[in-house]
């Protein structure tokens, strides 16, 4: 290839992985900006825009298919102005373009396609796209063909269809939604929901390809703490239980991987994202505050170690995701052939092959340029004190040999190419990750993981916070960029209270309280009484839209609306109360029990709550006994509140906390419900019955 085919584009400059992935493409790409847009207005061009992120499989695909390709780089530079976005580092520009793909297809995904005039407005939309057409598959050489021939010569037909789009997904205000109620029968109609759509054999929700869907489970888990209801409880923990035996699971290094191509959750799709580290994470840790299950907690403090060992900055921040790719081929990383497991366990081969369902002929299926390849992703069927049963073996002895082995191959996979880390910090996902660690401080009582928990805070407050107390997006390389969306804050603020409530430390309380007030100031629309997804002043976006509805990670709606709800009990604020009150109305009215985030956070809103303020010594030990005791119990609708005793600084935040005092010498524990309060208690034991 001569040097001007590998002249770098202007996507050099970039700091984001995915950019640079495609920084030395022969296409003219140009980053989202002005520089793009007013090229595309001088020259009457349509934009066509690209987004992906680092880690994704097919965009991968496209890139070496089309996007080093010369014809249709040719094409694109003659025709177009093309435009790369990260869908992480921009979640807004994916978001908004998601809608139109799907609006105008049915259906969405990475890569993302969209083609639109010079003002923004889409009229094209699509996700990946072969070079040349096949399998019944359009190609993309005769896709930009057509559109740059209609462009010149059917301009009117664009036009008119780029403003029905734009019309289309202009968010209006709701009209309707003051008359919504959101009661205990929301509830009903959310389990009822997910009981159709449950997987009975295999846990899980839907068949193949499945996703975890972790909110699911952290709302079935408050609704069998309200109603006792056994079914409830019976499918989070089958689905939990199936996960951690499926090759969704790294077997060995831990952490998840992001979905299963199977129903039995047995071959995944190898990208490990942080958000799913973080949000697998708490259902485990409340299954084992509810159910006491040792397997839960195992399950979870390993997700949170394969975080500490493959995906923490030094400075504490946490990096973004881990290729599914290595070395052009999904999953080598990861996978086995019997042979190789034959030639490294030695004695325990047989045994471990067994156990793991490794095979001559695989489960998995690979296809390179030259061949089909097939190895094994390693997965149980059973858990292991079940198989030492069926092979009459000592489980203690079956144990130690599936840990020796697992150590084995963990040093041999070692050797191998680890597939890319994106290695951008972005404040949402660290949000809920910081939520995970310190709920996990909490439940298990590890000063370690709460020590993370702060430390990740500190970097986010401290680095990717400005001066005026905002906040913005992404940190990569030292550099720090793109304002802050509803996301950034709303997971920020559940990571800080979570934070606080495994610490005790009022500063993180304090900039979450901060935060939520940036929050209301800069996104809350009064008409819709529901956050914007941009800000103020966001990036130069076509408009301003809201979310409502779950992905791969919760809506910020629903996340916020969880933040005001607690911090109004923290801090009996009535401004919170009302704007969760009106923020509840919209999301039922708008999303209702399809989306199982807000469904938890309704289930905090509906009540009944327990109000928490223990006050004590700060240094004495009954006093963090007390705290510890009530931390452990599953009781998702509480909120606790420390006071050092004599100290009026919480006073200050919480008001009514001023005449509360210690009963005695004793650590005491002050429990409200239902907008009355009980009788000071110094019994952890009478605390923790009176909350249920």
């Amino acid at each position: 290839m001569s040097d001007e085919k590998t002249r770098p584009n202007r996507l050099i400059n970039e700091k984001s992985p995915y950019l640079q992935q495609h920084s030395h493409n022969p296409v003219d790409w140009y980053p989202w900006g002005k520089e793009a847009f007013d090229k595309a207005l001088a020259e009457d061009r349509p934009i066509f825009v690209s987004i992906g992120y680092s880690t994704c499989h097919w965009c991968h695909v496209m890139e070496k298919e089309s996007f080093e390709d010369e014809e249709v780089a040719s094409l694109l530079n003659q025709k177009f102005v093309s435009v790369k976005v990260d869908r992480e580092e921009r979640p807004d520009i994916d978001s908004f373009y998601m809608k139109t793909c799907v609006a105008m297809t049915g259906s969405g995904g990475w890569p993302l396609t969209i083609v639109m005039t010079p003002q923004k407005q889409p009229f094209f939309a699509g996700t990946y796209f072969p070079k040349k057409a096949r399998y019944g598959m359009v190609g993309l050489v005769e896709v930009l063909t057509s559109i740059a021939e209609s462009w010149e010569k059917k301009r009117q037909y664009i036009l008119a269809s780029a403003k029905r789009s734009t019309d289309y997904l202009t968010d209006e205000p709701v009209t309707d939604h003051r008359r919504e109620t959101v009661s205990k029968d929301l509830l009903d109609e959310g389990f009822v929901r997910l009981l159709d759509s449950f997987d009975d054999m295999n846990g899980g929700f839907g068949s193949a390809p499945k996703f975890p869907s972790p909110h699911n489970l952290l709302f079935l888990l408050r609704y069998y703490h309200l109603k006792r209801t056994q079914r409830a409880l019976g499918m989070v923990e089958k689905t939990l239980r199936k996960m951690r035996l499926g090759g969704i699971y790294d077997q060995l290094g831990f952490g998840f991987h992001r979905y299963s191509t199977t129903s039995n959750w047995a071959v995944p799709h190898f990208e490990k994202m942080l958000y799913d580290q973080a949000m697998i994470c708490m259902p485990y840790t409340e299954a084992y505050q509810a159910t006491g299950n040792e397997e839960y907690k195992s399950t979870a403090k390993e997700i949170l170690e394969y975080v500490l060992t493959e995906m923490i900055d030094s400075g504490g921040g946490f990096y973004s995701a881990e290729d599914a790719d290595s070395e052009g081929r999904e999953g080598k990383f990861y996978v086995w052939n019997r042979s190789e497991i034959m030639n490294e366990l030695g004695d325990d081969a047989e045994l471990i092959c067994k156990i793991f369902n490794v095979s001559e002929e695989g489960n998995s299926t690979a296809t390179t340029d030259s061949d089909t390849i097939r190895a094994n992703v390693l997965y149980l069927k059973r858990p292991l004190d079940a198989l030492a049963s069926e092979m009459k073996r000592d489980p203690q002895v079956l144990k130690e040999a599936v840990s020796r082995s697992a150590r084995s191959l963990c040093r041999k996979r070692a050797d191998r190419i680890r597939p890319f880390k994106d290695m951008k910090i972005l404040t949402d996902w660290n949000g809920l990750m910081i939520a995970a660690f310190a709920k996990s401080a909490q439940a298990f009582g590890s000063q370690r993981f709460a020590e993370v928990a702060k430390k990740a805070s500190d970097f986010i407050l401290q680095v990717l916070r400005t001066p005026e107390g905002r906040l913005m997006h992404r940190f990569k390389d030292g550099d720090v960029a793109v304002v802050g969306m509803i996301d950034d804050y709303a997971f920020l603020v559940w990571g800080l209270i979570e934070t606080y409530e495994a610490t005790f430390c009022l500063d993180y309380l304090k900039a979450a309280i901060e935060l939520q007030d940036v929050l209301l100031e800069q996104f809350w629309d009064e008409r819709d009484e529901a956050f914007f997804y941009t800000s103020k002043q966001g990036e130069d976006m076509l408009m301003r839209t809201k979310e409502f509805g779950d992905g791969a990670v919760p809506s910020g709606n629903s996340v916020a609306l969880f933040n005001l709800a607690r911090l109004a009990r923290l801090t009996a604020r009535i401004d919170y109360e009302e704007k969760a009150a009106g923020l509840a109305r919209t999301i039922r009215f708008k999303a209702g029990s399809n989306s199982t985030m807000f469904l938890t956070a309704a289930s905090f809103v509906i009540g009944p709550t327990f109000e928490i303020v223990v006050v004590g010594e700060s240094k004495s030990k009954d006093t963090w006994t007390m705290l510890r005791r009530i931390n452990a119990k599953f009781s998702p609708n509480k909120t606790v509140l420390f006071k050092p005793d004599g100290d009026k600084t919480v006073g200050k935040i919480a008001g009514y906390t001023q005449s509360m005092v210690m009963a005695g010498s004793k650590a005491t524990a002050y429990v409200c419900s239902n907008f009355k309060c009980g009788l000071p208690l110094t019994d952890p034991a009478k605390v923790l019955e009176t909350i249920g």
